[in-house]
C-alpha cells in the first residue's frame, strides 16, 4: 500500500509510517540498493523482516532520500549524508522513521500481554506508578515505556546502559501522549522528551534529547 501515514511533529522533524501489504517482490522492484545492503537483505532469514526493511528504503525515498545516502556507525545507528538526524523502526507489519535536525530516537512495538512476563528485566522505578491499573491500561503502559527506553537507546548507544536501572521515565497519562525520561549512567545525565500515540493496536513511541 502507500504511505500510510505523516506525522508533522515541528517544522525540522517529520515521521512516516508505512503498513506492510505488498510482497518481497514488489517491494525489491521499487528501490534503489546498494550493494551492501542487498547483502545485507539477502541474509535475512524473515522475509516479513526483509519486507519491512525494504519499507524503510520506500519511506526513505518519499522523502527525496535514497539507499546511497542511508549509512551506518560501527554501533549499527544509521545516518544520513545531510547530516540531519534519522531513526529506524519496523514491528510486524509496520515500518517507521523519524528524520529531524535535532537529535530524536523512534520505536514502534505491538501491544501483547506477553510484555507483563518480562515486565521485570526493563521496568525500574516505573512499578512505584504502574500499580493497580486495568489489565489493558497496564499492557499499554508497559508497551509505551519499552519503546520510550528503545528510542532513548537509540539515541544513545553506549554498551552497557541497562533499561531497567539507567533509564527512568516519569509517570504518564495515556490520553496526555507526552512524558519526560532521563537517563543516569556512569557519569552521564541526559534528559528527554517522549512523546507517544498508538496506530492500530500498536504503540509508536519517539524521543528528543533536550
Amino acid at each position: 500500500m502507500p504511505l500510510f501515514k505523516t506525522i508533522i511533529v515541528n517544522p525540522t522533524t517529520q515521521i512516516l509510517v508505512w503498513k506492510v501489504t505488498e510482497s518481497f517482490e514488489e517491494l525489491v522492484d521499487k528501490v534503489v540498493l546498494k550493494e551492501k545492503t542487498r547483502l545485507r537483505l539477502n541474509a535475512m532469514k524473515s522475509e516479513l523482516h526483509q519486507r519491512a526493511f525494504l519499507c524503510v528504503r520506500m519511506l526513505i525515498q518519499e522523502l527525496g532520500i535514497n539507499d546511497f545516502d542511508l549509512h551506518y556507525d560501527q554501533f549499527g545507528k544509521p545516518y544520513l549524508n545531510d547530516h540531519r538526524h534519522i531513526s529506524i523502526t519496523h514491528s510486524h507489519n509496520f515500518a517507521s522513521i523519524i528524520i529531524s535536525e535535532e537529535t530524536v530516537g523512534i520505536d514502534m512495538e505491538l501491544q501483547r500481554e506477553k510484555i507483563i512476563r518480562i515486565a521485570d528485566k526493563f521496568v525500574g522505578a516505573e512499578f512505584d506508578y504502574l500499580a493497580a491499573q486495568p489489565i489493558e491500561e497496564y499492557v499499554r503502559k508497559l508497551t509505551i515505556i519499552w519503546g520510550a527506553k528503545e528510542a532513548i537507546f537509540k539515541i544513545r548507544n553506549e554498551k552497557g546502559i541497562s533499561f531497567k536501572d539507567h533509564i527512568q521515565l516519569a509517570s504518564f497519562s495515556l490520553d496526555e501522549n507526552q512524558t519526560q525520561a532521563c537517563l543516569l549512567f556512569d557519569n552521564l545525565k541526559m534528559k528527554f522528551e517522549v512523546n507517544f500515540l498508538e496506530i492500530e493496536n500498536f504503540s509508536l513511541v519517539y524521543a528528543f534529547e533536550k
